[in-house]
């Protein structure tokens, strides 16, 4: 699987007229090599540049990662004196002779202080943006990501059910997030969780990306979840809310047009339909419903070893939906003062439609 994912790249990096890329440790080079590093005070660089193996700078307290790589890699190690980490850099860059090449970085990743490296190691090379060729090369997922990220969905999924009984009034959002981040590692996620747990109530759930609080939950609240697991490096992203008592009318309605809406945007994808068509089938729902000015946010976003990655599902979005892109429908009516509402799947485009990898009910549920 690795060796064809290689392959994909270089076609990718030809398409886009790049010679080379630099990647920082993060969920690209997982994907090309299977390697995992922490970015740290030492510079970590992979470098790939066809037709040589890859260059992985790095430090020598790391090298016994590099017999686990899934593909093969030349390290350049260098010690704890940083005076001596530039000569790595310039060995390196001879090695795949980059000296001007046009080599693509990952605008989101790499930090200044790799960058600099690599540009006193080569000098007369350009540092452009590969941003075309990231947002393509883990767009489509094969079988076994989808596979993992359907384990994700079931891990938060269960650490939810685990977290509820806790909840009465008088219990803090801060206190539910903690329980739910504790019960996402039982129920078996990775250690790194793709992001904190959201838990709003009440007024604070009109807030899209609230942070737990030590606000008490009250009878008569919104209590919102937006939480997930990780799993073989892929992530899962749910939101559910729930009613703490009985809800005002109001938030009762407002609750079934974010129900709608969900599964309207649910039921657009399939393949051949624009992204943008996605969030016009969950947003209409809601705009019919007179509350289109508290629907904030766009419907989605992709999916994958990140919790947010393409594609991204807003209005003007054109790219059209291929099988094996996964994204999360996540609509949402916020009134500020009051409270908000938010449900959120994951879904993944198949050969004739789309389906959904999360499945906790959406009902409304009174706590």
């Amino acid at each position: 699987m690795i060796p064809t994912r290689l392959e994909r790249l270089y076609q990718l990096m030809n398409a886009s007229g790049l010679d080379a890329l630099a990647l920082n440790p993060g969920p690209s080079l997982f994907y090309l090599t299977g390697l995992n590093f922490h970015l740290m005070e030492r510079p970590t660089v992979l470098l790939l540049a066809p037709p040589a193996a890859p260059a992985l700078v790095m430090p020598e307290l790391e090298l016994p990662k590099v017999a686990a790589a899934r593909v093969p890699l030349t390290p350049f190690a260098f010690g704890d004196n940083p005076q001596t980490w530039g000569e790595v850099f310039t060995k390196a860059a001879a090695a795949l002779h980059l000296e001007g090449k046009r080599v693509g970085v990952e605008p989101t990743r790499l930090r200044f202080l790799e960058l600099s490296y690599l540009k006193n190691a080569a000098p007369k090379a350009a540092f452009i943006s590969g941003e075309s060729v990231f947002n393509q090369l883990r767009l489509q997922k094969d079988s076994e990501e989808i596979a993992f990220m359907r384990e994700a969905a079931v891990i938060a999924q269960n650490a939810l059910k685990a977290t509820l009984p806790m909840v009465k009034p008088g219990v803090t959002e801060r206190e539910l997030a903690a329980e739910l981040a504790v019960q996402s590692l039982r129920a078996g996620s990775d250690s790194e969780l793709p992001f904190a747990p959201i838990v709003a109530s009440g007024p604070n759930s009109a807030n899209p990306h609230a942070v737990p609080s030590d606000r008490k939950v009250e009878v008569g609240d919104l209590l919102l979840f937006d939480w997930g697991a990780s799993y073989r490096g892929y992530a899962s992203d749910i939101t559910r809310t729930f009613g703490v008592g009985q809800l005002s009318a109001e938030l009762r309605q407002i609750y079934q047009l974010v129900k709608e809406a969900n599964a309207a945007g649910q039921a657009a994808g399939r393949p051949g339909l624009r992204a943008g068509d996605v969030d016009h089938a969950a947003r209409g729902v809601i705009q019919r419903g007179d509350y289109g000015p508290y629907f904030t946010h766009r419907t989605g976003h992709g999916l994958g070893m990140e919790g947010h990655e393409a594609p991204y599902m807003f209005a003007e979005n054109d790219l059209l939906l291929q099988e094996g892109m996964v994204y999360t429908v996540e609509p949402g009516i916020y009134l500020p003062g009051k409270g908000g509402v938010r449900i959120e799947d994951d879904m993944v485009i198949t050969a004739d439609g789309a389906v959904s990898l999360t499945d906790f009910p959406r009902d409304l549920t009174i706590l």
